[in-house]
């Protein structure tokens, strides 16, 4: 089951393809890290920046969890970059604590 919230139907193959990879990883809290961060910046990002995600997303889950989480200092190939972006990335949940009672 996919978190996502976005529909590809608009963007090219390429980035429908990365979107797809960033929620269905193996690790869900990688799956809602990555796929969250995708949902929001997919459209936006540019070749170089694509190329960077599809490098992290190379990476073991085990270890992309523990960087984001701080348990393991991240490796030098990624303290710049796309990583930081997000690692720092907080979706917006307020439409699932929506009280509809107001």
């Amino acid at each position: 089951m996919t978190g996502t919230t976005r529909s590809s139907a608009e963007i090219d193959p390429r980035r429908k393809r990365i979107l797809f990879r960033c929620w269905h990883r193996g690790i869900r809290e990688m799956d809602l890290v990555l796929g969250s961060f995708a949902d929001a910046e997919i459209e936006t990002l540019d070749e170089a920046e694509l190329d960077e995600l599809e490098r992290i997303m190379a990476e073991e889950d085990n270890d992309l969890v523990k960087w984001v989480t701080g348990e393991k200092p991240v490796p030098d190939a990624f303290r710049d970059g796309l990583f930081p972006r997000i690692a720092a990335y907080r979706p917006d949940f307020s439409p699932l604590f929506k009280d509809d009672r107001a």
